[in-house]
């Protein structure tokens, strides 16, 4: 065989190669989840041992862009959450001046009062009126343009459930946000350490050639 057959062939063989592992699976690069299913970066502490348990050995261009791919879910993921957090701390206010307001006009309805309010006509301009409590009747808005009819204590057994279960929401929101940047934290560290390895490797080989 030729030099250049030589050449071509081993040429071959690597690309061969390079296409078992030229999409490092999710799995590899990650270890277990949070509880609502979000992957946890694996740390490289050993980058050498990791890159040698594939085969052939991962280059360091492979780790580095399954880490930055990794690192582009995360933070598009972060924005997600944002988002979310920014909606539930203005529901919960709001759902509080619901709750608020019920209670207001449930106690009115018990000492047999009347409330006398404002209402909006346009902006900036407004009426007075007078809301009769006596019947113990409110209605509230459910969204998509629907507004039904309850009973005080309908309502207020309501609005606390959606409460509390906003709540819970919100604090799943901001627990997986927290989880989300220590991920993007170490996937930034991870792909630091995967360059300076590849760099000491290229150094490394360039003492023992000259």
């Amino acid at each position: 065989m030729s030099s250049s057959e030589n050449k071509e062939a081993a040429a071959t063989s690597s690309t061969k190669d390079d296409e078992k592992i030229a999409n490092i699976s999710m799995e590899s690069i990650t270890e277990g989840t949070n509880d609502r299913g979000i992957p946890a970066t694996k740390f490289l502490d050993d980058i050498d041992m990791f890159a040698n348990s594939f085969n052939p050995p991962a280059s360091s261009e492979l780790l580095i862009g399954a880490y930055s791919d990794l690192y582009s879910k995360f933070k598009a993921y972060e924005q997600q959450l944002e988002q979310k957090k920014g909606t539930y701390q203005e529901k919960l206010p709001e759902i509080e001046k619901s709750i608020t307001l019920v209670q207001h006009l449930k106690t009115k309805k018990d000492n047999d009062e009347k409330v006398v309010t404002r209402y909006n006509l346009a902006d900036t301009i407004y009426s007075k009126a007078e809301v009769d409590c006596s019947q113990g009747i409110v209605n509230l808005w459910l969204g998509a343009n629907v507004m039904l009819e309850y009973t005080y204590d309908e309502a207020l057994e309501l609005l606390k459930g959606k409460q509390e279960v906003a709540k819970k929401d919100f604090k799943d929101v901001v627990e997986d946000l927290t989880f989300t940047r220590n991920q993007i934290i170490t996937s930034e560290v991870n792909i630091s350490r995967i360059y300076n390895w590849d760099v000491r490797k290229k150094r490394e080989a360039q003492r023992e050639s000259s």
